[in-house]
């Protein structure tokens, strides 16, 4: 089993840029590059990849990046534009490419970096997202990178990852997931105006766990439960966490 790490890039611009990240690419030994609404890429796109020109030609086009990560286990984006204070979440918390590889170590599974629009990144809506947020730390003075050198700074620190046995969970089952928190909060009538923060910080601490399919499936029947529980306050719901596809007995799991 290994991880396999997928690059995405969001509308971008010059094609210059793309064909620069092709050549990084396989400069590291990587071939899957998704590219969302595309420059035209042409004569320029295809000299500066070089002897990359398979990875670029390999290149799926899309027209959303929700096409583009489908069946990535695990979503990250890239940004060089830190949060300003601790209680702004939509960017929190980064990390380096270092401890990106850290967290991703000893697991398999398909992993899709996200890079933005070379002139303004990610909108606030596609950084709500992302499992988690990588940032490569660079000078105060200038800290916006070449979308070519931040692809080839974060795959040369990847590229040395040891992926284990451990599976991550679909991308499917995590949305169901996050859909049955989402449900959840709406049931205890959770206050309107702390409900998207919240849910994105609990987006971000499951994203950053790197949870594994029984996990998943574990979470989701505990969710379950609660949601039957709290429509049927009487305690008359006699439903196991077994009777639901593909979840593990809470007990046993936590033994384990």
């Amino acid at each position: 089993m290994s991880l396999e790490i997928r690059v995405v890039l969001v509308e971008p611009m010059y094609q210059g840029n793309v064909g620069s990240v092709a050549r990084a690419m396989k400069n590291f030994g990587y071939s899957d590059l998704a590219l969302v609404n595309p420059c035209k890429l042409e004569g320029q796109a295809r000299a500066m990849a070089s002897h990359a020109r398979e990875v670029l030609e390999g290149a799926r086009i899309t027209s959303t990046v929700e096409e583009a990560v489908k069946g990535a286990n695990l979503v990250i984006g890239t940004t060089g534009i830190p949060s300003l204070k601790a209680g702004e979440h939509i960017r929190l918390p980064l990390y380096t490419p270092p401890e990106i590889k850290e967290r991703l170590k000893g697991y398999s599974g398909t992993v899709a970096v996200l890079f933005g629009r070379e002139d303004n990144g990610f909108r606030n809506e596609e950084i709500k997202s992302f499992d988690m947020l990588v940032t490569v730390p660079t000078s105060e003075e200038y800290p916006v990178m070449n979308i070519s050198h931040a692809v080839a700074v974060l795959l040369y620190e990847l590229s040395g990852i040891e992926s284990g046995e451990n599976p991550l969970a679909e991308g499917f089952d995590l949305r169901l997931l996050y859909g049955h928190l989402g449900e959840l909060l709406e049931e205890i009538e959770y206050p309107p105006h702390k409900k998207d923060k919240t849910f994105l910080m609990l987006r971000r601490i499951f994203g950053r766990a790197g949870l594994t399919p029984r996990e998943v499936q574990t979470l989701r029947g505990v969710v379950r439960k609660i949601e039957r529980k709290i429509d049927d306050p009487s305690g008359n719901v006699q439903d196991s966490l077994q009777e639901n596809e593909g979840e593990e007995d809470i007990e046993k799991f936590i033994s384990e």
